[in-house]
């Protein structure tokens, strides 16, 4: 594994490394593995010639993110498998991604890899030599802090071009393969509600209806598929990921408010039902879920004609497929058995009546006991700080949404694991938390990520903690944030830049400490700590927190203004800044506002229930005027700026909304 040892084995021996990386669910890195390194002659040629360390980059994304650096900065486009080959110092000069065993296609043979890499490293120092320092060079450019500050104009700009590239019958970005984007659309939604501007609003509401009817879903299991091949969202690359989720469940619930849309209520509720049956262990959040089964993608998911009659009968077959894409000759041709299969869809079917919906929901309950019996995907079952973090405050915010209380419990549940299993005291005293707990190993110390993610999701118990119903159990959930946001300072802050390091700057064993900015598939630990950082600010009145997240703001804008598509989660975090709501709950009958008022869009509010009087900073712009709050008010507050007193719900939503 990753780490000094390996490294320090390196160096005495003076072999290079070869650096594999890749992931539980990731389908070309389960062939890679089981054409070379299961087999007994080529992994023989690995050990006489290098110093072999397999990755997985969800527990090291830091290690991940370094090499996949320098594999684009090789003017390769990257993936996974990631193949690299180092300096037994750990520097790059060469790297690739799947490499066959057997020559292929114009590719050499693996085998043949080994050997010309391990021969020019013997035969031509200089040039390895060489060809690290460009890449070292490379990588130590900081990406220029400053330039012309972010406003909401700059984000209308960018939400105008959004929505000149989303696919107008299918949703999603236009071509293929679609992927959900989650940030963008969010952008584009918030832009929609804030201008007034109904078109965009229309293309994330059919974005999300589209990819909840197509095959990116599961319609027995629940939970959405990593991407699409396709630009209709019919045929997915099968695996399930944590954190898709997540993201798809808190805008799920978002879109579901402002447009009534009952499918998106239904997919969000899946989401949680599928979270709930098979990724959660020990109270928390498994990563991920295979695409493979039996050496084959998609085999556990997909259906012949013959085996739905064998379940269901021809009638029942018959009725089931006019609403489920299925047909005799299947809708997707499955090329590894070369044989035409079936992807349950709903995205050419006709509407379903409630007595349509009747009869399919049993059939439905049969399709997916049958396969429950079928030999399952792969489950990685690691616990991460950061993905958990991520869907806490995702069923925190989509609980107070829906009006789904029990899936807080389930948060806090989640929450409680990580505390106890991932949270520990470094050498100062200092509270820190790990990355990943599987099997009793837990790895250390956690990356920026874990800390903004897991801040965000103790500020939504924090603000839910009153809620009617829930009983969660008496905990500083806001405590926890400070200590978390602390941690971040003291530890994650490049002083180059002001922007946040992935790694900690006690981590050993990595040769750069890399600040990347922009969105991936998982949210970047800039933006969500941007979010963070302003409800910080709010649930504590220390206005040091916003000239934190105003000072990250100013330091970003040079790369978000390079790349704005790149970056929408800190422009979601921006807008939160600019027209975040404050909504001050006071007295001893203030239950009914409180909850009220949490049932507002969680986009655009932040919720201060004051159990005392005391608990709310003397400077706040509220605070002169509680002893007007009588036994029940509401205060929604904008700046140095507050509304009258609100006494019931509908002045509540009347004021919130002008």
């Amino acid at each position: 594994m990753w780490g000094e040892a390996a490294l320090q084995e390196a160096q005495a021996a003076n072999k290079p490394i070869l650096l594999s990386v890749g992931y539980a669910a990731c389908h070309w890195c389960h062939v890679m593995a089981h054409e070379s390194f299961e087999d007994p002659e080529t992994a023989a040629v690995m050990n006489e010639l290098f110093v072999n360390i397999k990755v997985d980059r969800e527990e090291r994304p830091d290690i991940d993110h370094l090499y996949m650096s320098a594999l684009h900065a090789f003017g390769e486009r990257g993936g996974w498998p990631m193949t690299m080959f180092l300096t037994p110092t750990g520097e790059a000069f060469w790297g690739g991604t799947y490499f066959p065993k057997a020559e292929q296609y114009g590719r050499p043979g693996f085998v043949t890899v080994l050997r010309s890499v391990a021969k020019a490293f013997e035969a031509d120092p200089g040039r390895i030599t060489s060809n690290a320092k460009i890449i070292r060079d490379a990588l130590s450019q900081a990406e220029s802090a400053g330039g012309e500050l972010l406003s909401l104009a700059f984000i209308d700009s960018l939400a105008a071009q959004i929505a000149d590239y989303v696919d107008p019958t299918n949703g999603g970005l236009s071509g293929a393969p679609k992927f959900p984007n989650t940030p963008i659309f969010e952008l584009l939604w918030r832009a929609g509600t804030r201008r007034g501007e109904p078109s965009y609003r229309h293309l994330v509401n059919l974005t999300l209806t589209r990819m909840s009817q197509g095959g990116i879903y599961d319609y027995l299991g629940g939970g959405f598929a990593r991407y699409s091949t396709d630009e209709r969202w019919l045929v997915p690359h099968f695996e399930k990921m944590l954190y898709d989720n997540a993201q798809l469940l808190e805008l799920l619930a978002l879109v579901y408010r402002g447009t009534g849309n009952e499918l998106l209520r239904a997919r969000a509720s899946e989401i949680v039902a599928w979270l709930e049956r098979d990724m959660t262990q020990d109270g928390a959040f498994c990563a991920s879920l295979d695409a493979d089964s039996e050496g084959e993608e998609g085999k556990f998911s997909v259906w012949t004609w013959d085996e739905l009659i064998a379940v269901l009968g021809e009638d029942n077959t018959t009725f089931f497929a006019t609403f489920f894409g299925a047909t005799p000759r299947g809708n997707w041709p499955e090329e590894p058995r070369s044989r035409r299969v079936n992807i349950l869809n709903r995205l050419d079917a006709k509407p379903a009546g409630a007595e349509d919906e009747a009869r399919l929901a049993p059939l439905k309950a049969k399709l997916f006991a049958a396969r429950e019996r079928r030999v399952h995907p792969g489950r990685d079952d690691k616990i991460m700080a950061d993905w958990n973090g991520l869907t806490i405050a995702a069923l925190v915010n989509a609980a107070t949404a829906l009006g789904k209380p029990a899936w807080i419990k389930l948060a806090a549940r989640a929450y409680r694991f990580i505390v106890a299993t991932m949270q520990y005291s470094d050498g100062a005293g200092e509270r820190r938390l790990a990355h990943s707990a599987r099997a009793g190993v837990v790895v250390k110390p956690g990356l920026a990520l874990d800390y903004a993610a897991m801040l965000r999701a103790a500020l939504a118990l924090h603000e839910v903690r009153n809620m009617a119903g829930i009983e969660l159990p008496a905990h500083d959930y806001l405590g926890d944030a400070l200590a978390w946001a602390h941690a971040v300072e003291a530890h994650h802050t490049d002083p180059r830049t002001g922007f946040l390091a992935m790694s900690a700057d006690d981590t050993a064993d990595v040769i750069l400490r890399l600040t990347p900015t922009a969105d991936d598939a998982i949210p970047n630990a800039q933006s969500v700590y941007l979010a963070g950082l302003v409800r910080l600010a709010s649930a504590t009145g220390d206005d040091a927190w916003l000239k934190r997240a105003d000072a990250l703001f100013a330091a970003l804008a040079s790369a978000v203004r390079a790349n704005p598509a790149g970056h929408a989660g800190i422009l979601n975090a921006l807008d939160l800044r600019l027209r975040g709501l404050e909504i001050v709950t006071a007295g001893s009958e203030r239950q009914a506002l409180y909850e009220a008022a949490l049932a507002i869009p969680f986009s655009d509010r932040m919720v201060l229930d004051l159990d005392s009087a005391d608990a709310l900073s003397p400077e706040h712009p509220a605070h002169a005027q509680l002893a007007t709050a009588g036994t029940a008010a509401a205060f929604v507050c904008s700046g140095n700026a507050c509304s009258l007193p609100v006494h019931d719900i509908a002045d509540l939503d009347a004021v919130f909304a002008r």
